[in-house]
């Protein structure tokens, strides 16, 4: 027996390891790791089982954890040796690796916490056309599929905790997602840049969907942004000893975010407006103008040095325009590697932004080909104006001492920076019960322990508000 196959043996009977260590065995980048996969799968028969049972039972052996591309290896892996054990369901192991990425993100839409409208069964149909080695998937096949997954979500399987309550809270908080694909990171282990008082209203929801009347309304917030994701909080003690944040609908995910300056938006001072990686929109009212640039350098500032690079389009027709899928995981890349990749993919967008336009629609075209290419120019615009911010961002960041062959993470830059508090409005209730900044003319005093001290990096960043954005994707909405 070979050195792989007795590992693949020993990690399917879980001999010294557990659920959470066999991914990491199995997604390594390596002609080992390749034969560790190999041996491991043939450990499962998947003979006369659905796509989705199949599914179902591989994951409940292993916790399908790890970097974007390291759970891929594992997925494909596993579509290999389905259609080796069922050869006459499918062509060949990319149709079959099609429509498992097609399960993962059809449960995610399904049972994801979002409160979106959720994928039917002619929209699901109509993202997998074509996908099936050029050719289409029996419907009656996705219709099961899609009311399988529907009626019974997928779960994933975590270790056990050892009869340690909090740490079986505290993964039930990091996995609430249900959902490999996005990670959380645990916020009591994450890296904090800023925190203090924000007002927020929800705009948009996600593919810039417009927000319901009755949920798009002011409401204050303590803030906290740690790693890539703003954590919102009733008061500054969201995180004391002990408490864990369960109310994961008050939390914005910030890679591949954008955040500028609400300039348009003439009902309130000092409001800013970010834009999420799913194009859900969110305009954010700080305490006074120092406070509201600081909010978007830094918010620019982290999106720009932690997001990772962008995944190939997610699963659908090939005729339809579809956006890149953008990881939650942290890169690992240094400041200057994450300069030299966004550099080179603004000029990417550069490029394809001039190419998209050189092939207008001619007058007279269908009604779906107009909004592709509409849809996919106002997208190409954003992606150029986003990552001329990020270069813009990180350029300042190594010019100001950040250490370029480290992450951001761990450069400690952010508490290298930090003084004393900036001046501020203190949060008050109104009589109707809505929030609002405490305001006397030009005088606004900040009560102790009100908001917490902030790094006042703008003096470092300068301002870089987005430039050549459309105006169709920043007109006020509200």
């Amino acid at each position: 027996m070979t050195n792989a196959c007795r590992l693949a043996r020993r990690l399917y009977e879980l001999d010294g390891f557990r659920k959470s260590d066999v991914a990491k065995h199995l997604g390594k980048r390596s002609d080992f790791a390749q034969l560790v996969r190999q041996a491991y799968l043939q450990h499962f028969d998947f003979s006369s089982l659905a796509l989705d049972v199949a599914l179902r039972h591989f994951l409940t052996h292993l916790v399908l954890s790890g970097e974007t591309q390291e759970r891929e290896r594992i997925l494909a892996e596993f579509s290999c040796r389905f259609v080796e054990c069922n050869p006459h369901i499918f062509g060949s192991q990319d149709s079959c690796h099609m429509l498992v990425c097609g399960i993962m993100l059809l449960n995610t839409d399904l049972h994801g916490e979002s409160d979106r409208k959720k994928m039917t069964v002619p929209e699901f149909v109509e993202n997998l056309s074509g996908l099936n080695g050029g050719a289409n998937f029996p419907k009656d096949l996705l219709k099961n599929i899609y009311n399988s997954i529907k009626n019974q979500p997928i779960e994933f399987v975590t270790d056990e905790a050892d009869g340690n309550p909090a740490l079986v809270k505290d993964k039930q908080l990091v996995q609430s997602q249900a959902n490999p694909f996005l990670d959380v990171p645990d916020p009591t282990k994450a890296h904090e840049f800023k925190t203090g008082y924000l007002m927020r209203k929800c705009c948009l929801e996600s593919d810039g969907r417009r927000m319901p009347l009755g949920k798009r309304g002011w409401k204050m917030f303590y803030a906290s942004l740690r790693d890539l994701v703003l954590y919102l909080h009733k008061d500054e003690h969201g995180f004391s000893s002990g408490a864990t944040f369960d109310d994961t609908s008050n939390v914005v995910r910030l890679h591949h975010s954008l955040a500028m300056d609400a300039s348009d938006y003439a009902k309130r001072q000092y409001v800013f407006r970010v834009r999420a990686a799913d194009w859900s929109e969110y305009m954010f009212q700080a305490s006074n103008g120092h406070d509201c640039q600081d909010w978007i350098d830094v918010i620019n500032q982290v999106a720009a040095a932690l997001s990772a690079p962008p995944l190939p389009g997610a699963v659908g027709s090939q005729m339809k325009f579809q956006r890149p899928l953008m990881p939650a995981t942290r890169t690992k890349l240094s400041l200057k590697d994450q300069l030299a990749q966004q550099r080179q993919t603004l000029a990417q967008t550069e490029k394809d932004l001039a190419e998209h336009r050189e092939f207008c629609p001619e007058k007279g075209s269908r009604q779906r080909i107009i909004q592709d290419y509409v849809e996919k120019e106002a997208y190409l615009e954003f992606e150029k104006s986003r990552f001329q911010t990020y270069c813009a961002a990180i350029e300042k960041l190594i010019s100001s001492n950040a250490d370029p062959n480290k992450s951001l993470a761990n450069d400690g830059y952010f508490q290298r920076t930090k003084s004393s508090p900036a001046s501020g409005q203190v949060p008050r209730k109104l009589k109707d019960g809505s929030d609002c900044f405490e305001t006397d003319g030009d005088k606004r005093n900040l009560s102790p322990g009100m908001m917490a001290p902030a790094a006042p990096v703008s003096h470092f960043l300068g301002h870089y508000p987005a430039k050549s954005v459309p105006a169709l994707l920043f007109e006020s909405r509200v």
